[in-house]
């Protein structure tokens, strides 16, 4: 490398965008505090240009990149490897929304945004942005398709993919595509943008996107079901689709262990039933008519669901801070599993119809071969993605069942792959499970992703590492 390599960054960025000292630290460390990497440098340009130009001097001198938004990510792919040869890439500076055209239900913002800036710059143009995560207020729009994320409403709405139109990309060669174009229909050849959507950041860096944006409901309904087992949830999951369409946009399942950590550890927050039941499904509706249509239907579905025995009791929100409290009991879930103790987590997918089976099957395969082994289950089950995570029994220490990460993971991962499932829905490779994957993925789908890789990034220099 050029010794002057970091000098050359300097005066493309300044020098108050080159940290190499302690300032670095929180960009090293991944979301969850298990790894910290190490780096020459962490560079934060301001545009696109200078991305590009940072990107030739690493092309020059063959330094590594590691593309970073808000290191929220959970398979460390947004932090650098031990070696300490890669430069962090962070596009937290990249934060504008450059436009909104309404009529064509478009917003242009760079991929340092916020994604809850962008939700709030959706609604100042009355309309919406429906990608909703846990993590809004810290994630950015360029981890946000690094990832495909999807989030709580892909049932209605689909994942970052389906919410995205037009990509500005830097290659890795320094050179800038301009593909913003705000078109739902483009036949021009091969679709570059679904390429670099979910690549996260091994074949290029998204500097911004152009993004559906969707007229704002009239009325929101919330409401809180409880059940006997998941079997029960797919058959209302089945009812609520069939009595309100495209009005469904929420459908989420949470065990009765995921309420039950949220209320030791998060006291203000606590179901608002009287007695505990087996499983929940928070629902939600998005009605384009008006409240009392919602509500109609609603209380139609809660009805006609308990007639056909599928729930046991059900809560509807009769406020806006109601219904913020039910969505603050599913979005804690995390928080609370991990005030509990050390963790196993798996962000898997599975066919809607085989979802129970597969609870059923891989948590009496647990806990044969991990007895009293603690199941926190949740998830999007309208879009068939589970968050299984496996906790440690009572009175053991969380380090010893650690331990048993490998077994449990090829466990889980084996009787999702038996299901036609996926070992990862929504949070990507990483290098966590980068050499997992060779297990599932056939021959010639790799070989596929190889080339790709090499044609677009023959000097690896695009965070090396990761998925591949």
């Amino acid at each position: 490398m050029n010794p002057d390599f970091l000098t050359q960054c300097i005066n493309v960025v300044g020098p108050a965008n080159v940290l190499t000292g302690d300032d670095m630290a929180r960009y090293l460390t991944d979301w969850r505090g298990r790894f910290t990497g190490l780096a020459r440098a962490v560079i934060r340009p301001g545009n696109t240009n200078e991305v590009a130009a940072i990107m030739k001097l690493c092309v020059a001198n063959q330094v590594p990149i590691v593309p970073q938004g808000g290191n929220t990510g959970l398979v460390l792919g947004s932090v650098p490897d031990a070696s300490g040869n890669a430069i962090v890439l962070s596009l937290a500076r990249m934060n504008r929304i450059r436009s909104i055209d309404a009529i064509n239900n478009t917003l242009t913002a760079e991929a340092g945004c916020l994604l809850q800036h962008v939700q709030d710059a959706a609604v100042e143009a009355q309309r919406l942005f429906p990608l909703s995560l846990a993590s809004e207020g810290s994630c950015t729009i360029g981890g946000n398709l690094s990832t495909n994320a999807g989030g709580t409403a892909v049932l209605r709405y689909g994942t970052m993919r389906e919410l995205t139109l037009g990509l500005e990309i830097v290659t890795p060669q320094g050179e800038i595509w301009d593909g913003l174009r705000g078109l739902r229909k483009d036949n021009t050849g091969y679709d570059l943008r679904d390429l670099f959507i979910g690549a996260e950041g091994t074949l290029g860096i998204i500097t911004a996107a152009v993004l559906k944006l969707y007229a704002q409901p009239a009325a929101r309904l919330t409401a809180l079901f409880a059940l006997r087992h998941p079997r029960d949830a797919l058959s209302l999951l089945s009812l609520a689709q069939q009595r309100c369409d495209a009005a469904l946009t929420g459908f989420e399942l949470m065990s009765a262990f995921c309420l039950q950590l949220v209320e030791k550890h998060f006291p203000a927050l606590h179901s608002p039933f009287r007695e505990p039941h087996q499983q929940y499904v928070l629902l939600e509706l998005s009605d384009a008519e008006s409240e009392a249509h919602a509500n109609a239907m609603l209380e139609a579905l809660a009805a006609d669901a308990m007639d056909r025995e599928l729930i046991q009791d059900a809560v509807v929100a009769s406020s806006l801070s109601q219904s913020q409290t039910m969505w603050q009991l599913r979005e804690h879930i995390s928080m609370a599993q991990a005030a509990e103790g050390k963790n196993i987590k798996h962000d898997i997918a599975v066919p809607v119809s085989r979802l129970a089976d597969f609870i059923e099957e891989t948590d009496a395969l647990l806990q044969q071969k991990f007895p009293a082994s603690r199941m926190v289950t949740f998830g999007h089950l309208g879009d068939g993605n589970l968050h299984y995570n496996v906790s440690a029994p009572l009175g053991h220490n969380d380090d010893d069942f650690l331990q048993h990460q490998a077994t449990i993971n090829q466990l889980v991962h084996d009787k999702v792959h038996a299901y036609d499932g996926s070992i990862s829905a929504e949070h990507g490779l990483g290098a966590l499970k980068r050499d997992e994957i060779k297990r599932y993925k056939s021959e010639t789908e790799l070989n596929m992703m190889v080339a790709i890789k090499r044609a677009l990034d023959p000097l690896n220099l695009m965070n090396p590492g990761k998925v591949l």
